[in-house]
């Protein structure tokens, strides 16, 4: 109710000044957790526990600096980040906008954050009776890094203590030449250096692009399998333009929101079909009600993501899927989440 008066006033404002002003209210304001209790909502997963399928992706909480409010929100889990060795500013503002007549967001942020360190400092506080629900860190490369490889290298090293999972980030259309590190033998170098750089068994995700021929998605989950992720999350934002109605339209960068939607869901029965339903999956694009979810889970995602749709919601979102997905369970006839998965595959 709050946040029904509070949407026209943020939304006078530039996009990412009220993306700032909402981190400042999580901080400031008293967040009453409204966590899942239904069990049937619960799942193991990747070695972790999970309350829920809802999780909120990286790109809202870039500086790790409101993980355990995004829990108490009643998300089953958070990602922050994406975070890199080194501080950097991103690309010249404005780099967010808005696309409200689509329900949807471009963003050609260009991993602005603060740096992995000032992260460690943030996370290392965090008492662990807070952690209500896995805390994952999205780790990426500096743009100017003259080894891209070694900076995943040091993000695991820096990171994987405090993380629940790290998921490598190599599908943000908005670092030059990013994407390339998709291709199958730099995936392999990449991944194979990622995974022997850890010191611990953290499980490592895989974060990719929805941008994909066939050719490319079998690739990927051949040298994703081969080196032992522990998930795909499908799909970052698109760099493709559907037919949209905002006068944003144009801008460049990722698209993400409900235009996203048809394609990340199509890229998650192509990622199932690949693997033959032995990569574990983890859908983000367009998810903005529980039968988004519904269906992402019935083609074979185990859990969710979303962003773009808490833009246009605001906080209740997570406990307002939760609370209809279980019943569309029920309604079902499954009795746990985990019998849902991959039935429509």
């Amino acid at each position: 109710m709050f946040y029904q008066f509070a949407r026209p006033l943020l939304f006078k404002a530039d996009a990412e000044t009220a993306h700032n002003l909402s981190l400042t209210a999580l901080k400031l304001l008293p967040i009453p957790s409204l966590g899942s209790d239904c069990p049937s909502l619960a799942q193991i997963f990747a070695g972790l526990r999970f309350a829920n399928p809802v999780g909120l992706a990286p790109g809202y909480d870039k500086n790790a600096e409101v993980p355990v409010e995004i829990l108490n929100l009643g998300f089953g889990f958070t990602e922050v980040g994406t975070l890199t060795p080194l501080p950097q500013a991103g690309n010249p503002k404005p780099r967010l906008f808005r696309l409200v007549e689509d329900a949807a967001v471009i963003n050609r942020m260009g991993f602005n954050n603060a740096g992995q360190q000032a992260a460690i400092s943030l996370l290392r506080n965090i008492p662990e009776q807070a952690r209500t629900g896995p805390i994952g860190i999205n780790i990426g490369a500096n743009k100017d890094s003259a080894d891209r490889v070694a900076d995943y290298v040091v993000g695991v090293r820096n990171m994987e203590a405090l993380a629940d999972y790290l998921t490598v980030n190599i599908s943000s259309p908005n670092t030059p030449g990013l994407r390339a590190l998709q291709d199958k033998a730099a995936l392999d170098d990449l991944l194979a250096q990622v995974m022997a750089a850890r010191t611990r068994d953290t499980p490592v995700f895989l974060k990719v692009a929805p941008d994909l021929q066939p050719a490319d998605i079998d690739d990927i989950v051949v040298v994703a399998m081969a080196r032992g992720i522990a998930a795909l999350i499908v799909s970052n934002t698109t760099i493709s333009r559907p037919t949209l109605l905002s006068g944003h339209a144009g801008e460049a960068g990722g698209l993400s929101g409900a235009p996203l939607r048809d394609m990340a869901q199509q890229r998650i029965i192509d990622f199932r079909k690949a693997s033959g339903g032995q990569m574990p999956l983890i859908g983000v694009g367009g998810i903005a009600s529980a039968q988004d979810a519904y269906a992402r889970l019935r083609a074979g995602a185990s859990l969710v993501q979303a962003y773009s749709a808490l833009v246009y919601q605001g906080p209740g979102l997570a406990r307002r899927i939760n609370k209809q997905l279980a019943r569309l369970l029920q309604a079902d006839g499954f009795t746990n989440i985990t019998e849902a998965i991959g039935v429509d595959g």
